[in-house]
C-alpha cells in the first residue's frame, strides 16, 4: 500500500508541474498587470516597483524564479496585500474555508445518500418522486439565489440566525453557508445514490444474500450499499476540494473571510502570485483527494486491488 501511494504521489508531480506551468503563462498573457489601476507613477519610480517583484525580467526568467520559489514553499509577496505574503494570506483564509466545506460535505454525504438509498428501495413510488423532484430543484436552483432566499427567511423574517459575518466561526454563523453550500452537492450524490443502488439491488450477490434468508436492512447496509457508493466516492474527490477550497458565492454572501474571496480578488487585482498560490492549493486537493478515493474504492470493492 505504502509503495502504491508513493507510486502515485510521483507520478503526480508532472501533472502539479503542467497546471502551474499553464497557469503562470496565461496570467501573464491575460491584458493589464497588478499596478495598472494605481495613479500613474513617474517612469523611474515604476521601473523600481518591477524591479521590486521582479516583473522587469523575461517571461521566461520570473517563470523559472517563480517555480523554484514553490518548490521550497514560497508563493511570493501578494501585490496588492503589501503587508502580507501569498502563504500568509492563504493560511488565514484556509482554516474558514475548511470549516465551512468540510461541514457542508459531511451534511451532503449523510443526506444525499439516506436520501438516494430511500428513494431507490421505493422506486417508482411516491417517496421516490419526491425526492428526486427535491433533488432536481436543488441542482437547478444556483447557490446565488439560495444563499440570499435563505437569508432572507431565517435572518430577516424569522430572526433565527445572523445574516453575514464569521463570529470566529461560531456555530449560529455556520448554519445558512453550510446548508447553502450544501444543499446542491445533497441534490447530486442522491441521484448518484439512487442509480447506482437500482443497479446494485437487482446484482447477483444481492440475490444470493436475500435467497440465504437475510433481513432486508442487513442486506441493504452491509452488501447492496458498499457497491452503490461507488460512483458517489468518485464524485466526492473534486467535489470535496471546490468546497474545502471555498465558495466564492456562499464566501461573499455571508462575508467569511476564505480563500475564495482571495482567488476572486487577485484575479480582478491581477494579483499573479495570490492567484497561482489558490490554484496551487486547489489543484493539490484535487490529486490527494483522488488518491484517497482510489483508496476507499479498495475498501468498499475486494475486487480492487492497489498494486
Amino acid at each position: 500500500m505504502s509503495a502504491y501511494i508513493a507510486r502515485r504521489l510521483l507520478a503526480s508531480i508532472p501533472t502539479l508541474l503542467v497546471i502551474v506551468t499553464v497557469a503562470f503563462f496565461m496570467m501573464r498573457i491575460a491584458p493589464g498587470g497588478p499596478f495598472d489601476q494605481e495613479r500613474a507613477l513617474p517612469p523611474e519610480i515604476e521601473k523600481n516597483v518591477l524591479a521590486e517583484y521582479n516583473l522587469d525580467a523575461p517571461l521566461v526568467v520570473q517563470y523559472w524564479d517563480y517555480l523554484s520559489g514553490v518548490l521550497l514553499g514560497d508563493f511570493g509577496p501578494s501585490f496588492k496585500y503589501r503587508d502580507f505574503t501569498v502563504g500568509q494570506l492563504l493560511a488565514t483564509g484556509f482554516p474558514a474555508s475548511l470549516k465551512v466545506g468540510g461541514l457542508a460535505i459531511l451534511l451532503a454525504v449523510g443526506v444525499g445518500i439516506g436520501l438516494g438509498t430511500i428513494a431507490a428501495l421505493r422506486q417508482n413510488r411516491a417517496v421516490d418522486h419526491v425526492v428526486m423532484a427535491t433533488a432536481m430543484t436543488g441542482i437547478a436552483i444556483p447557490n446565488f439565489v439560495m444563499a440570499p432566499l435563505l437569508t432572507l427567511i431565517f435572518g430577516v423574517y424569522l430572526s433565527w440566525l445572523p445574516v453575514a459575518g464569521w463570529g470566529g466561526g461560531a456555530p449560529r454563523n455556520l448554519v445558512l453557508p453550510v446548508i447553502a453550500l450544501a444543499l446542491p452537492q445533497i441534490a447530486y450524490i442522491a441521484r448518484l445514490t439512487r442509480g447506482s443502488m437500482i443497479e446494485t439491488l437487482h446484482a447477483n450477490f444481492v440475490r444470493t444474500a436475500r435467497a440465504k434468508g437475510l433481513r432486508e436492512r442487513i442486506v441493504v447496509l452491509r452488501h447492496a450499499l458498499k457497491g452503490a457508493l461507488l460512483p458517489v466516492v468518485s464524485y466526492l474527490g473534486p467535489a470535496t476540494a471546490q468546497l474545502v477550497t471555498g465558495s466564492v458565492v456562499i464566501e461573499t454572501i455571508f462575508g467569511i473571510p476564505g480563500i475564495g474571496r482571495y482567488f476572486v480578488q487577485g484575479a480582478l487585482n491581477r494579483d499573479y502570485t495570490l492567484v497561482m498560490g489558490a490554484v496551487i492549493t486547489y489543484a493539490v486537493l484535487i490529486i490527494l483527494l483522488n488518491l484517497v478515493v482510489d483508496l476507499v474504492y479498495g475498501l468498499l470493492d475486494p475486487k480492487v486491488k492497489h498494486r
